[in-house]
């Protein structure tokens, strides 16, 4: 028993020494920040000025969320330091009105254009050192300037094998972005390449949703842009161009296909082996995101080649999870079982197993036009805003702590741990979109803060505690795109700021001999030697459309949207229509939702597999004349 005593003893002396260390520094976890800024909006742009005003007594603390009635003897730091002065999220790097409105207020156009270059630049060591050393491989090494694969030796390591398949994922992965930057001919080169060297007719077992975002996604985007030049790049068609690259999305999606099969809630398997199938060994659980975030790619293949099937699987697993929220609180899981429907991870938030889930429910309806899909989603932001939104009413006004996005039990909202991850700060960017824009200038200045005290973002940062719980940061974009979108909404040159912020820290603290290297901890710096295709194909181009007003996306009239992984696609009409209620009158999916789809032979032949591509995406162009 002494033991246990001197542990206790010691563990409560580090609490209490991290207290006082974090109320000298003005950082105590009570979450008591103020903004000294106020966001005031005027059409498309946003004035900031001092606010003037510091509350000192705060009655939405995140302290008295975390512990409920049941326990009211429990004890933080934040309570301790409750009435001490509080710093807002912009304190780590806001110091009074003159230097704020010194640094933030303007950005020359002589930086702009000096920024594009070093966005450009980053873009091309990564890419070119890529193509030197790597290529046909899927990954860079950048420590080593070698290429990586999956791991044959070790099937199990999924970090590996659930994104490489052997099938060159990162110039895949990379082709829109070329355009981006303006580089056609590269583009072009790089499409031969695909087309000349890529199959997918691989013994490589690959997870669903990684396949489709990166790479189908990816041949999507491409291909539309080499067939349309109204979309957003003019006339950059390829010389005897056959729709091989529609010819490839459409051979690895029906090798996709499989994890739909043989699951009884129509929630796919999450891995494939992509010349047989579905594993033997495969797990009946998923997560949320993974099962529910094919709608975008799986949607648009079918439109252009007038098959249904793609579509139809994609949709049914959306609402198939939708079906399983809870009745209470209107939350979804974060890993479900497939087989019986039961949620076998009850957290509920916005990062990693959950985000591209909401982020599909919008992009699905304004890409489609599916009333269905925005009604989803309004209900789901509801729910997240009643459920997991803690702090203050108003972003930057009234009493109590500015708000917080929280990881809860879908069943009740209770707080289940006091940490988010990364990937939830595409969430301000998906606000953008839904016309939210004061509450993402609210949570994106919350990552933003974290980064100018790391210079990346810790994959795990405990918001108690204000320190990393998960160390490494795999050069992931989701910052740079919030950033992107509320610059784009507001013009704000403050956003411009942070971007130079991200890009100088970005090339201070992870480039390599041969490209950007992974941080393996924030704080030190170490690296991993691996660069994810996501850094060419997201954060790169993000970066670059952040400093080029000029860019044809940006002047071009159609619209268009970013994909999960970066990739563009426009807003068309043609993807408003479905030409196969037409050809193949077929209403079994409608009247029966719960249909087990398991045997796919229940489907028409022709529906499954499509007529011949070429003749039918013709077809469709014919059908679309007239159209704008």
């Amino acid at each position: 028993m002494q033991w246990r005593s001197i542990v206790v003893g010691l563990l409560v002396l580090r609490v209490l020494l991290n207290c006082a260390v974090w109320l000298v520094f003005g950082l105590g976890p009570s979450w008591g920040f103020d903004f000294p800024i106020k966001f005031t909006f005027n059409s498309h742009k946003i004035e900031l000025f001092n606010d003037g005003q510091r509350a000192t007594v705060k009655t939405h603390a995140w302290s008295r969320h975390l512990y409920d009635s049941r326990n009211p003897q429990a004890k933080t730091c934040s309570k301790i330091s409750g009435n001490s002065p509080k710093k807002s999220y912009l304190s780590f790097f806001e110091e009074g009105r003159d230097e704020y409105d010194r640094k933030y207020s303007s950005f020359p156009d002589s930086l702009k254009v000096k920024m594009r270059a070093m966005a450009r630049d980053m873009f091309y060591f990564g890419y070119d050192n890529y193509m030197k050393f790597a290529f046909p491989e899927d990954e860079l090494n950048p420590i080593a300037c070698e290429g990586r694969g999956p791991d044959v030796l070790n099937p199990s390591n999924i970090n590996i094998n659930d994104v490489l398949g052997n099938y060159s994922l990162t110039l895949i992965d990379t082709l829109d972005t070329l355009l981006v930057l303006g580089n056609v001919t590269e583009f072009h080169r790089a499409v031969k390449l695909v087309i000349d060297t890529v199959s997918f007719d691989k013994d490589s077992t690959v997870q669903v949703f990684e396949a489709n975002i990166r790479i189908l996604g990816s041949l999507i985007s491409a291909h539309i842009l080499l067939t349309d030049p109204r979309h957003p790049f003019g006339d950059v068609g390829l010389k005897d161009y056959d729709n091989e690259l529609l010819h490839l999305a459409h051979d690895l999606a029906v090798r996709l296909l499989p994890a739909f099969e043989n699951t009884s809630t129509g929630i796919p398997y999450p891995r494939v082996n992509l010349k047989k199938g579905v594993p033997p060994d495969s797990i009946n659980e998923t997560c949320t995101a993974g099962a529910g975030s094919l709608l975008v790619e799986f949607g648009i293949l079918s439109r252009l080649i007038g098959d249904s099937t793609f579509e139809w699987v994609a949709r049914r697993a959306v609402k198939a999870l939708w079906k399983l929220r809870s009745n209470e609180t209107g939350l979804l899981g974060n890993v479900v079982n497939i087989q019986t429907g039961q949620w076998v991870g009850k957290q509920s938030g916005l990062g990693a197993g959950m985000d591209s889930f909401y982020e599909y429910l919008l992009k699905s309806y304004i890409l489609f036009g599916e009333k269905e899909d925005f009604r989803m989603f309004t209900a789901a932001y509801e729910s997240i805003q009643s459920h997991l939104r803690r702090g203050r009413e108003a972003c930057n006004e009234g009493e109590g702590d500015p708000p917080l996005y929280v990881n809860v039990n879908m069943f009740n909202g209770q707080i289940m741990n006091t940490w988010i991850d990364s990937l939830q700060a595409f969430f301000p960017g998906l606000q953008v979109l839904n016309g939210d824009v004061e509450n993402a200038i609210c949570l994106h200045a919350f990552y933003y803060a974290i980064w100018k005290r790391f210079g990346a973002l810790p994959e795990r940062y405990n918001w108690q505690l204000q320190a990393p719980d998960v160390l490494f940061y795999p050069l992931r974009p989701e910052l740079v795109e919030s950033t992107y979108l509320l610059y784009q909404a507001t013009k704000n040159p403050f956003y411009l700021h942070v971007g130079m912020d991200i890009l100088e820290s970005l090339e201070k603290n992870t480039k390599v001999r041969c490209g950007y290297a992974t941080l393996h901890h924030v704080v030190d710096k170490s690296k991993e030697d691996r660069m994810e295709s996501f850094f060419l194909s997201e954060t790169c181009k993000y970066l670059y459309l952040l400093f080029d007003e000029d860019n044809p996306l940006h002047k071009s009239e159609n619209k268009y949207i970013f994909t999960t992984e970066g990739h563009v696609v426009p807003i068309d009409q043609r993807f408003r229509g479905k030409s196969w209620e037409e050809q193949f009158p077929y209403e079994e999916a409608k009247k029966d939702p719960q249909a087990n789809i398991s045997n796919c032979d229940r489907i028409p032949e022709e529906r499954r597999y499509g007529l011949p591509l070429k003749s039918m995406y013709m077809r469709q162009i014919d059908h679309m004349v007239g159209l704008s």
